[in-house]
């Protein structure tokens, strides 16, 4: 039986791949910072009647993320998926509101944090030639104004993925990114924690350029986004399954169209396509043709 590692389980995407992981046959070791918020998922994995592994995983902390991937080599025997979801919410512009702490802050959890997880993963990932699939976001793709820290940890997701992937591949290890727009019911969802009026009061020069913003995105500007976890959760799980899966995931139509402007190369292939000739050396690039 395959195994797979997920990060940030206690709620949204997280908790719902978890479940669905367990339900489509994958040993799932469900990971959180504090197992102590794990109820909602223990109550979930019942009523679906699954059973999980659940242990603790800190992505910005060495030893955590050392002791949960070497354990489960110990207990499974194997490590076939990791799935990069643990993050955070942020909605703080940088120009006028944000810290430099807080912009570290975000990254750490965003982007170095998954690339910790990912380091520490690929040795077993490699033996099992397995998947490295990390929730990306729209906003890894399409800058958001007003959300400076979170489109730069998320693009920068993006551009470490897109380097590793042919890499990976070329070690039996397929990477992809799974890209959702807004999820419901989650912190994630449309500006979930932002007091509008203290925002813009803050906001200084650019006070009524963020009224303006908040006005497009209330009114037209996200219609039909909007997804549920278990939506999301299925896109991951069917990459986890596929035998060949894409770099780039779209979780639904809505990012597929909200993304196009910005990428002629949708799903990523056509680029990774290229990069493999860069790394195949001549004898190899000849035999792959």
């Amino acid at each position: 039986m395959r195994t797979v590692l997920i990060t940030g389980t206690s709620s949204g995407i997280g908790l719902a791949t978890a479940v669905a992981a367990a339900r489509a046959g994958f040993t799932t070791v469900a990971t959180m910072r504090d197992p102590g918020r794990a109820d909602a998922l223990r109550e979930a994995a019942d009523r679906a009647g699954v059973a999980l592994d659940v242990r603790r995983l800190d992505v910005t902390d060495a030893e955590s993320i050392a002791s949960c991937v070497q354990g489960i080599g110990e207990r499974h025997g194997r490590l076939d998926a990791v799935v990069n979801n643990a993050g955070i919410s942020n909605f703080d512009p940088t120009m006028e509101m944000s810290t430099m702490e807080a912009l570290r802050a975000n990254l750490e959890v965003n982007f170095f944090g998954v690339v910790a997880v990912s380091r520490a993963a690929m040795p077993q990932l490699r033996a099992s030639r397995g998947r490295l699939v990390t929730i990306g976001s729209v906003h890894g793709v399409v800058g958001q104004p007003f959300n400076e820290a979170y489109c730069a940890a998320k693009f920068a997701v993006e551009g470490f993925m897109e380097s590793l992937a042919p890499v990976a591949e070329a070690h039996g290890v397929a990477v992809s990114i799974v890209v959702p727009a807004f999820v419901r019911g989650t912190s994630f969802g449309i500006f979930p924690d932002v007091n509008r009026g203290a925002i813009q009061a803050a906001s200084g020069p650019y006070a009524e350029t963020f009224a303006d913003y908040v006005d497009w995105v209330v009114n037209d500007g996200w219609e039909g986004a909007g997804q549920t976890p278990d939506e999301v959760a299925e896109a991951v799980v069917r990459t986890l399954s596929a035998e060949k899966p894409s770099f780039r995931v779209p979780t639904s139509d809505w990012v597929v169209d909200y993304l196009d402007p910005k990428l002629a190369d949708r799903d990523g292939s056509a680029i990774q396509t290229l990069a493999r000739t860069w790394i195949a050396g001549s004898r190899r690039a000849e035999a792959a043709t």
